[in-house]
């Protein structure tokens, strides 16, 4: 394994031990029903997974995967990290909701299944070096028709500093991480502990051009002046649930995407 991958994964091992005591991941909603699926995702694809086969990569401690078991579709999770599938299959055996979880790195994923549906969302891109083995592995595991679909932070807003607003990151991958030391996690900054993060730009053209050079066709695209998730310093509720960086307010915060294997 790559070594700042190895770091990640460490990183997030650590954050998983803690994210579903969160306020933000609201486990006594969840324990009861709700689905953490946001309506921005759930909006496009309700009505589609139903009945169908999901493989939801990068699945954490597996929240949005049960969700979608809940609706009806035959999920399954993967994650690189020991204890967030841990964790996932603890709940699903808790909540008496069937969902596979699968211990793997999601650039070398290879399963002997194929699925309707492919599904990543939210922080997801940056912790991965080269998009082109990722975007093979979600072609590989789509059977003919099936569909990929992605909710994403833009990468335009990922450019800028959340406290100032002042330009800090590449918009295009270098090839090099950005080392940062993180104290908390974006769940809760005030857990304290200090963690290394290593992060990756990449442009929209690099992510498009990857998924179509893995032999995927380009359905829907969308923009988004919000974010669901009040999970980055400096920002402000601008609806109820949507949330802007006060810095940055006219940046694309959201990207979605759809594409479909022939």
């Amino acid at each position: 394994m790559d070594p700042f991958v190895q770091s990640n994964l460490a990183l997030w091992d650590a954050w998983a031990s803690f994210h579903p005591d969160t306020e933000m991941y609201n486990m006594e909603a969840f324990r009861n029903g709700t689905s953490s699926l946001t309506p921005l995702e759930w909006g496009a694809l309700k009505g589609r997974v139903e009945g169908r086969s999901l493989l939801h990569l990068q699945c954490h401690f597996g929240q949005d995967t049960l969700s979608f078991a809940r609706a009806g579709a035959v999920a399954t999770g993967v994650d690189f990290s020991a204890e967030a599938i841990r964790k996932a299959k603890a709940l699903s055996a808790e909540l008496n909701v069937p969902a596979d979880f699968i211990q793997a790195e999601v650039s070398t994923l290879s399963l002997p299944a194929t699925f309707d549906w492919v599904f990543t969302s939210y922080g997801v891109l940056t912790w991965l070096p080269d998009l082109m083995p990722w975007a093979q592995v979600v072609s590989r595991h789509l059977k003919p028709g099936g569909r990929f679909y992605i909710a994403e932070f833009h990468p335009a807003m990922m450019m800028f500093e959340f406290e100032t607003g002042r330009y800090g990151y590449s918009y295009f991958n270098t090839g090099k991480p950005y080392e940062e030391v993180v104290s908390g996690s974006y769940a809760d900054t005030g857990e304290g502990t200090l963690r290394k993060e290593c992060t990756w730009s990449h442009s929209l053209a690099e992510i498009i051009r990857a998924l179509m050079a893995a032999g995927l066709e380009l359905k829907d695209f969308n923009e988004f002046p919000f974010s669901p998730y009040n999970c980055f310093p400096e920002m402000e509720e601008v609806q109820p649930g949507l949330f802007q960086c006060r810095h940055v307010p006219g940046a694309p915060h959201l990207f979605t995407l759809e594409m479909q294997k022939p």
